[in-house]
């Protein structure tokens, strides 16, 4: 019996190491992930990190004969939002076969995510 379990214990040493070396590869692929979005007509250019932060902007020289300050800047907010969008997708791709199952990847990483999202439903007597 005690063979039994410490093989069973070893086992789920070993899974459990297992998924952490996942995480750890994931976590660095996060770190380092970014996205670039062009415009179509090639003016506008932005990169940005995982966190939608904007990590490069690059301006077509012609820009500032073909589009007007609100023209640019309308161009640029739908860049940043398209890079950001694709990044978002990159990092739910990425994560969500690490979430177990019973748990929605929005419901840990959404926009509305709430701290309840990370620990379980309260456990109800039964009567």
């Amino acid at each position: 019996m005690a063979d039994a379990f410490e093989v069973g214990i070893r086992e789920l040493a070993t899974e459990i190491n297992q998924q952490m070396a996942r995480v750890r590869e994931a976590y660095g692929e996060l770190s380092v992930m970014e996205h670039t979005a062009r415009s179509a007509d090639g003016m506008v250019s932005v990169t940005v990190g995982r966190h939608g932060q904007m990590l490069g902007l690059e301006l077509n020289p012609r820009v500032y004969r073909t589009l007007s300050s609100s023209q640019l800047a309308d161009a640029i907010m739908q860049e940043v939002n398209k890079a950001t969008a694709a990044v978002s997708e990159q990092s739910k791709q990425l994560l969500q076969p690490l979430m177990p199952e019973s748990v929605p990847y929005e419901e840990v990483f959404g926009e509305k995510v709430m701290l309840d999202a990370f620990f379980p439903k309260p456990v109800e007597p039964t009567p």
